[in-house]
């Protein structure tokens, strides 16, 4: 009976995954979201689903090419005692 009700959940969970794909469109009745200020056209779901460059940044890999030693703090100071 534990088994039978496992695996018929495990059934279940497996089709639920199985969700048609289709294109992004809004519910019936509503509308997309107006126009960013300043923009010329109202942007479709792909555009506002892709993130910018400010959303998701690129990895700056600036390696140091050359040692330098530390310049002197004047501001660190040992705290009191």
């Amino acid at each position: 009976m534990i088994r039978r009700s496992l695996l018929l959940g495990t059934v279940l969970l497996a089709l639920a995954g199985c969700g048609a794909r289709r294109d992004l469109r809004p519910a019936e009745g509503e509308s997309l979201p107006p126009a960013p200020y300043g923009a010329n056209a109202t942007p479709t779901p792909g555009e506002l689903l892709t993130p910018t460059t400010q959303q998701r940044p690129t990895r700056s890999d600036e390696l140091l090419r050359e040692s330098t030693e530390r310049q002197d703090d004047p501001f660190d100071i040992p705290p009191r005692n």
